[in-house]
This record gives C-alpha cells, sequence and structure tokens, in this order.
C-alpha cells in the first residue's frame, strides 16, 4: 500500500504506541485517524501531529463504535486501514494465598482487560472492515498483540486476550481475503511506555537482562514495524515479532 493520502484509525492513538505511529504515519504522507477515550488527550496529539484527525470513543461499547465508525465514514469518505493498538493491563494472579486465606482473581478483573484488548479489536475492526467493503478498498488491519501472548506469569487475562488477537488476525486474513484486505499482527516485547512504568523498577531491570538486545524496545520500533506490514503486500496472516529476541 501505498500511504501517501491513506485514512488510517489508529486506535489507542493519542499516546505511547499509538502516538508514535500516528507520527510515523504521518511522515510518509498518511493521515492518521485517532481514537481514544480521552478527549483532552486527543486534543494534546492533534496539536503535535499536522495532518491528523480524532474522534472520543469507547472501544468496548458496541453502540459508540458503530457511530464512530460511522462518523468517519461521512467525515472522511474513505479508511484505508486499521491499528487496533488500544489494550490495558490489569495484572493479578489467578489465585494468590495470604496467610490461610486463598484469594481468587476477581472476574471484573479478567474481564476488563478482555473487554478492550479483544473484544474492542473486534469490534473496531468489524466496522473498519464494513467500510472498506462498501468503498472497495483493498484496505489493511494490523492488531496489536504481544510477547506475553504465549503466557506470562500474573497476566492470565492479557496473555489470554494477546492469544486471542493473534487467533482473529489469521482467522480475519483468510475470511476478508475475498475482499483484498489483509490482516496482520504486532507482538511487541517489552516496549519503554507509560504501560512499561507501571511495573516495578527491580522486576524490569530483571526483565531488560534477559533480553538479548540488551534494551527495551523504543515505541518507534513498533511503528516502523506497522510500517512494513501496511506496505508490503504479501504480508498477511502472519505475526511479527519485535521483542529483542526475548522468549518469555
Amino acid at each position: 500500500m501505498n500511504l501517501k493520502d491513506k485514512m488510517v484509525v489508529i486506535t489507542g492513538g493519542a499516546r505511547g504506541l499509538g502516538f508514535a505511529m500516528a507520527q510515523a504515519l504521518e511522515s510518509k504522507g498518511a493521515i492518521p485517524v485517532i481514537i481514544d477515550l480521552d478527549q483532552g488527550q486527543i486534543d494534546y496529539a492533534l496539536g503535535q501531529l499536522s495532518n491528523a484527525v480524532g474522534y472520543c470513543a469507547n472501544i468496548c461499547d458496541q453502540d459508540q463504535v458503530s457511530a464512530v465508525f460511522q462518523k468517519i465514514d461521512d467525515d472522511l469518505g474513505a479508511l484505508h486501514a486499521i491499528i487496533n493498538n488500544a489494550g490495558i493491563t490489569n495484572d493479578g494472579l489467578m489465585l494468590k494465598k495470604k496467610g490461610d486465606v486463598l484469594q481468587k482473581m476477581p472476574l471484573s478483573e479478567f474481564q476488563s482487560v478482555i473487554d478492550v484488548n479483544q473484544v474492542g479489536t473486534f469490534l473496531c475492526a468489524q466496522e473498519a472492515a464494513a467500510i472498506m467493503i462498501k468503498n472497495q478498498f483493498n484496505g489493511v488491519i494490523i492488531n496489536i498483540s504481544s510477547i506475553s501472548r504465549a503466557g506470562n506469569f500474573g497476566q492470565s487475562n492479557y496473555s489470554a486476550s494477546k492469544a486471542a488477537v493473534v487467533a482473529m488476525t489469521t482467522t480475519w486474513s483468510k475470511e476478508l481475503a475475498g475482499f483484498g484486505i489483509r490482516a496482520a499482527a504486532i507482538a511487541p516485547g517489552f516496549i519503554a511506555t507509560e504501560m512499561t512504568k507501571k511495573v516495578p523498577e527491580s522486576v524490569l531491570t530483571d526483565i531488560t537482562k534477559k533480553i538479548p538486545a540488551g534494551r527495551l524496545g523504543k515505541p518507534e520500533e513498533i511503528a516502523n514495524g506497522a510500517l512494513f506490514i501496511l506496505e508490503n503486500e504479501y504480508f498477511n496472516g502472519r505475526v511479527l515479532e519485535i521483542d529483542g529476541g526475548l522468549r518469555l
């Protein structure tokens, strides 16, 4: 795909990896279309970009997702790609023991991550693909998975959601091929973003020691991966692993 003047939706695009992707897309002449939950953060991000547009919506809410994509279609008249980047963590053990008390992860903590990372990805991809098909564009869906998709201590919810993202990616690459739509995923390792800042420093130091590249990844390195997928029209149904060589 030639990215010049292409409309690319980025969920969670007002900060972190999403914002780095928006910057990378602008550098290629594309028009980033940011969807985020925080209008103030959207306004700040748009102030740092020269040719982007932004919309506020909760990607877990089907009615809001339908409405925002209808507005994007009405306002812009085109949609060529989507990067499903929005995601959260809510780490915790499935079971843990404190003294004689066995504590269970509340379902709400499990479900909150599934709702954003898996359900939100599904809802946004569905609406984006419908617009691409209606307008007869050969589009691209990029889903952001994670190195944790293989399973990671204390991340039952996050790992499950990111494994599901890969399964959906593979499925959509087959289901949407007849419409000229590709689907691919990126599985970042530990990247220097707001999300990793939540990790205790001692834990992050131990993780960094295990990364063959010797450091955390940079947001722009993930953004470059997204550009590769968008521009390489033979990349489809696969996961691009950008993790510095780390294996959990």
